[in-house]
This record gives structure tokens, C-alpha cells and sequence, in this order.
């Protein structure tokens, strides 16, 4: 987690690229997100995961299933901070990773797939 400001830009950027993933029910690695939403270096998976956390705080807030939820690390699961700001919400209170991770990212995941995958969304 940050407390740096992410780029509005960034977040405008990644946001087709999660929605299309969603409806195709498929996760996005970071890299493969920063790169189809033409997010350039120097940082771009850093910046990246700035606006990955703005969006879930502000889905967390409107009571909608995480749209960040389909981002992942190459392990298959997102990154610790990914946790650490679910936890920070009061979405979740276990490690952040093994087994307890990867079921929670699975309920996270399986909710915004089912919202975010419609067309409508």
C-alpha cells in the first residue's frame, strides 16, 4: 500500500483493460495490465498498482465487488498490498499469502467476475 497519489491517467488507462478481462473471465497479471493499457516506464507496475488501490477504496466505498480483484502476480495471486488494503477496509483479516490469501482473493475474485463481468457494468 501507498500513500503516494495515483495518476488519474493510469487509472483511465487500466480500467478498459480490467473490464475486458472481466468479461472474458480472466485474471490480468500486472505486467500484462500495465503494458495493454500502454502504461510506460520508468514505474509502470508501481504506478500501476497506485491506481489498482484507488480503485478499491473507491469500489469498496460504493459497495461494489473489486474491479482489482483480476489483478494478479505471476504467483497467481495479487500482491501483498493487495491484502494489506483489504484489511485496512475490514474485508479481510488473515496473512497475506498461502492458503487463506488465495481462498479470500478466490471470494474477491468470484464476486467482482460476476459484477464486472456483465456488459452493463
Amino acid at each position: 500500500m501507498s500513500t503516494e497519489t495515483p495518476d488519474p491517467l493510469v487509472r483511465m488507462a487500466i480500467t478498459p483493460v480490467l473490464r475486458a478481462a472481466a468479461q472474458r473471465g480472466a485474471c490480468i497479471t500486472y505486467r500484462d495490465l500495465a503494458s495493454e493499457a500502454g502504461i510506460e516506464a520508468p514505474h509502470s507496475i508501481h504506478r500501476t498498482t497506485l491506481a489498482l488501490e484507488a480503485m478499491m477504496r473507491d469500489d469498496h466505498a460504493a459497495g461494489r465487488p473489486l474491479l482489482a480483484a483480476l489483478a494478479i502476480s505471476k504467483r497467481g495471486i495479487p500482491a501483498p498490498g493487495f491484502f494489506q488494503l483489504l484489511r485496512e477496509l475490514g474485508r479481510y483479516d488473515g496473512p497475506d499469502e498461502g492458503a487463506e490469501a488465495e481462498r479470500h482473493h478466490a471470494r474477491e475474485l468470484d464476486a467482482a467476475l460476476a459484477h464486472w463481468g456483465q456488459p452493463d457494468a
